[in-house]
């Protein structure tokens, strides 16, 4: 995994300082923390409804002192912002061509040598989805590494990192037993998000 700005002493303690600050301001809470078993896993980013979503999770990572990686449309990847998307723990992903992504995300999670969150929004699109998709649950199940579901709820502006959930294999069972976690909460854009 290449070095991010979570990689950056003095930067990451001052934004973690701002973060705080910005989320307190805005009437965030903060709640959860990685688990002992954690530091290297799978976190679930749900509801994912706006564009908002980015900045607010990266907030809650500084504050919540997490080792972040996210994937984003390649789009958010080019020219002139590239490098600054790559810092900000960004992982370019190319919805058109049919990479196994899952493949190359279970072999850099086993060879880092240090914590590693890579954050996967499940619906893979800010826009309304009907499904699911289950590469977050194939990273985690082929790395062997738990899931942390972690939400972001803007009605009751409560976020942070929930129970651990150890795929079992059974993926229709543990996809609705997921699902039945995050129904209760609300995207930004509350009629974007089915987690039924």
């Amino acid at each position: 995994m290449h070095l991010t700005i979570f990689d950056t002493p003095v930067v990451n303690s001052l934004l973690r300082v701002l973060s705080i600050g910005f989320l307190k301001l805005a009437g965030w809470k903060v709640e959860g923390q990685l688990p002992a078993n954690g530091q290297k896993c799978v976190l679930i980013a749900a509801p994912h409804t706006s564009n908002w979503d980015l900045p607010y999770t990266l907030m809650v990572a500084f504050a919540l002192r997490l080792n972040v990686y996210w994937m984003g449309k390649r789009q958010l990847f080019g020219f002139p912002f590239r490098h600054l998307m790559m810092w900000l723990g960004g992982i370019p992903v190319s919805r058109e061509t049919s990479n196994n992504l899952v493949a190359a995300s279970v072999e850099a999670m086993k060879a880092a040598s240090g914590p590693v969150q890579l954050v996967v929004p499940p619906e893979g699109t800010r826009n309304k989805t009907r499904y699911w998709k289950t590469g977050f649950y194939y990273i985690a199940l082929g790395a062997q590494v738990p899931i942390v579901m972690a939400y972001m709820d803007y009605e009751r502006k409560i976020s942070g990192l929930g129970p651990v959930f150890q795929p079992t294999g059974n993926i229709e069972a543990d996809m609705a037993a997921i699902k039945a976690f995050y129904a209760p909460f609300k995207g930004k854009n509350a009629d974007q998000f089915n987690a039924g």
